[in-house]
């Protein structure tokens, strides 16, 4: 893949990237981010602004979100199209290599953030699916978690029967580019700021809505924060 193809790759994955933030903001509901966060601490910190409440929560449901969103909008279609990779059917396989020797199964995940007990059970589970159905074609079956950024790395063990690889060397051996992870972020030049502008004014038109939302359904009439409300909604038992 040359310089002007990964540049216009990358374009369309950042379009794909903030078409899903957008999305993901105009159909957001105020009560259905707000049941998730903590009244006792808002109150602890000692605000008093209904706007303050609706930025603070709005932006951390968001921010979860967002490097989810990026890993399947951006990096997982990047990494599969610059190495030439097919897309796989199997559960927990995001792409596959060939070669006339090997088969190399990846999993990509966005950071370096290192799997639980139950989720290296789950991953090895799947990728030992992956390698029973390809057991007849003889080939040397190599399962890699990616990571698309960081410096995790790891060999397989005795109960993890896959191997971690990260950043540099991840995009490096599955693009043959060893300053791949650096074109990532040098090519994306100013697309960035041109979605920015049309996210902002979505993002604000949304903390108007819900700020609106919120001073009616969880204020006094003189606009204080009406706090055993908010905890009533939060935490009430369902009866």
């Amino acid at each position: 893949m040359d310089t002007k193809q990964l540049e216009a790759l990358i374009s369309e994955c950042l379009r794909d990237f903030y078409e899903r933030r957008l999305q993901k903001l105009n159909k957001l509901k105020l009560r259905s981010f707000l049941s998730r966060k903590n009244p006792y601490l808002f109150r602890a910190l000692g605000i008093q602004k209904a706007p303050e409440i609706i930025e603070r929560v709005l932006g951390d449901y968001l921010s979860a979100s967002d490097e989810t969103m990026f890993g399947d909008a951006f990096f997982e279609p990047i990494a599969r199209i610059a190495s030439g990779g097919k897309v796989s059917d199997a559960e927990g396989v995001d792409f596959v290599l060939e070669s006339p020797q090997r088969i190399t199964a990846v999993a990509l995940k966005s950071g370096p953030n290192p799997y639980n007990a139950s989720q290296k059970k789950r991953q090895t589970q799947e990728f030992l699916a992956v390698r029973n159905r390809l057991y007849k074609m003889q080939k040397q079956f190599d399962p890699v978690l990616g990571h698309a950024y960081g410096r995790r790395k790891s060999e397989p063990t005795k109960d993890r029967v896959y191997r971690d690889s990260s950043g540099q060397a991840f995009w490096a051996e599955i693009t043959g580019d060893p300053d791949f992870y650096l074109k990532l972020i040098r090519l994306m030049k100013d697309t960035p700021s041109k979605h920015r502008k049309e996210y902002s004014s979505a993002w604000d038109a949304a903390i108007n809505r819900f700020t609106a939302e919120f001073v009616r359904d969880f204020c006094f009439k003189d606009g204080s924060i009406d706090w055993e409300k908010l905890v009533h909604f939060v935490s009430a038992e369902k009866r």
